[in-house]
């Protein structure tokens, strides 16, 4: 014969069948919605490089909550930013810090949300870094750092939340913090670790909004280099020997061999994170009128989900929730 017996053409003919035979489905349950909460009252500040992304003061943050459950999102990750930093982050690991703060009156709020506390120093030290240094060094001590990480998730998990997400780079973190879950009797609380974490580009946006750029050096001393593939398998492969219950890759487009790598060696849950620069850079040639924002946004979350996760953080949670109340994303 001339011409081939199977015609793949069949099955996209019309809009019902294409959705018969979809292998890739994106929900509302895949996502997870990041929030900044800050100190002080009546503050709702869009942060100016990522559109539709804001600071809330807790005083405001309930309003917030609220659309997110009527929303049908399951879970938010909670990043602090306080007033007072200092060397050694003391307000990552305070009681009445402003994350151990938000997740109470969240978990007060709405019991059912999935609270995730994302666990680093970063935003809380003067210098910026995920870490304890010596001197103005910017090589993080990584040894004495991670009793200040097993503190501030054991305070995290003390004010309510449902996962511990440690986000530093620090050798055997998992391991560190898993130990004092446990010592404390939070065995219960799973660890969704940043288990391969780049020192990436596309982290400028989220540190306007953590008011977490590193004072001095850089963090490719502990943040993975972007050119190495086979070093995160190290990386996840530690971080499962230690007791995670999650695995992430940061940042997800640029990454996505990296997730099927993950995906292809672990039975873990696999988490994508969708970092700032990804969203604000959809975000700002939508608002040039250069693409069409909706379809964009969902054949970027589509790459994700076929490339093997399971969930994704991503600031555009909310849109794509509303989005899916609409009509979902058949096209």
């Amino acid at each position: 014969m001339s011409f081939p017996i199977q015609r793949n053409r069949r099955l996209r003919k019309s809009g019902a069948i294409r959705a018969m035979v979809r292998e890739t489905v994106l929900s509302v349950s895949d996502f997870i919605y990041p929030l900044f909460v800050v100190e002080g009252s009546n503050r709702k500040d869009e942060i100016s490089s990522m559109p539709d992304v804001f600071h809330f003061s807790l005083d405001v943050l309930q309003t917030e909550i609220q659309e997110i459950v009527e929303l049908g999102i399951r879970s938010v990750i909670v990043f602090g930013v306080p007033n007072d930093k200092d060397p050694h982050g003391h307000e990552a690991y305070h009681n009445k810090g402003i994350v151990q703060r938000a997740i109470r009156q969240i978990k007060q709020w709405a019991p059912e949300l999935c609270v995730i506390a994302d666990t680093c120093l970063c935003q809380f030290t003067d210098h910026g870094h995920c870490g304890i240094v010596q001197d103005g060094d910017a090589f993080v001590d990584n040894d004495a750092t991670l009793p200040l990480l097993a503190q501030t998730a054991v305070s995290q998990a003390k004010a309510g939340a449902d996962i511990i997400a440690p986000s530093n780079m620090m050798d055997g973190f998992v391991g560190a913090i898993r130990n004092a879950l446990d010592i404390h009797g939070f065995e219960h609380i799973p660890i969704m670790s940043y288990a391969v974490k780049y020192a990436s580009a596309f982290y400028g946006p989220f540190r306007d909004a953590a008011h977490s750029t590193p004072q001095f050096g850089d963090r490719r001393t502990y943040q993975m280099d972007p050119a190495n593939a086979r070093e995160a398998l190290r990386e996840a492969q530690n971080d499962v020997d230690e007791g995670a219950d999650f695995l992430m890759v940061k940042p997800a487009l640029a990454y996505l061999d990296i997730i099927r790598m993950l995906r292809d060696r672990f039975d873990l849950p696999l988490v994508a994170y969708h970092v700032s620069a990804e969203y604000s850079m959809i975000k700002a040639a939508a608002q040039n009128g250069w693409i069409n924002e909706k379809l964009v946004t969902i054949e970027t979350h589509l790459g994700m989900k076929r490339a093997g996760v399971d969930l994704i953080i991503t600031y555009s949670a909310k849109t794509m929730a509303k989005w899916l109340r609409e009509g979902g994303f058949s096209q």
